[in-house]
């Protein structure tokens, strides 16, 4: 996919490339372009080395919900495309053709959300195989530095291999320097790179509320 932005005189103002290229860099760099975000696609072979070593549970739609954007909320406060989710959203995901609550896993300490993995698999195309993906993952703040993570990501990639899915994969964005070695600890590689470029950076920090 590569979508083009043009000012009110033509000129190219923005560029996003899914997957990029050299190509696409080229375009960019041409037309003065910055690039402002790049988001990896990593992918490993299923099933994963070890197991996951703590209790699960599925995701109950309409009980969930208020736990689950807390934590995916605070978690993701940062984030330009995850952060404050609403109730609308998450019901319109429920909604999807692909949305399965028994691969949407809870992990709770102290009587509390303090984890989950969300997953999704994707049917084989003319291109790819069956992949299962890691849509979204998040440890509540309160639960950091206990290895939630790693775990909740063997959690996932194992109900995924379950279902019969031989790969892997998620998207993590290129500078979120200890998810991308987590990640490479657990076996995945980056398969392919998306970004995006523009030309008034100013203007893209103000909006992500960096300035």
């Amino acid at each position: 996919m590569l979508e083009r932005t043009h000012d009110d005189d033509g000129a190219l103002c923005g560029l996003e490339a899914e997957p990029a290229t050299s190509a696409h860099d080229e375009l960019a760099e041409t037309a003065g372009l910055v690039l402002v975000r790049e988001v990896l696609q990593v992918r490993c072979p299923l099933p994963a080395a070890d197991p996951a070593a703590i209790d699960l549970r599925s995701f109950r739609p309409g009980v969930d919900d208020e736990a689950f954007l807390a934590v995916n909320n605070r978690a993701f406060a940062w984030h330009p495309e995850q952060s404050g989710w609403t109730a609308a959203e998450l019901r319109a995901a429920e909604a999807e053709p692909w949305f399965d609550a028994e691969g949407f896993l809870l992990h709770e300490r102290d009587g509390r959300l303090a984890g989950f993995c969300w997953t999704k698999a994707h049917p084989a195309t003319d291109d790819d195989p069956a992949l299962g993906e890691i849509y979204v993952i998040a440890v509540d703040p309160d639960f950091h530095g206990r290895g939630l993570g790693r775990q909740l990501t063997l959690a996932g990639l194992d109900h995924l291999a379950r279902r019969g899915i031989a790969t892997g994969m998620l998207y993590v964005d290129a500078d979120n320097e200890p998810a991308v070695r987590l990640y490479e600890r657990l076996g995945f590689s980056v398969y392919c790179t998306n970004a995006a470029f523009v030309a008034d950076v100013d203007a893209v920090n103000v909006e992500n509320g960096t300035q």
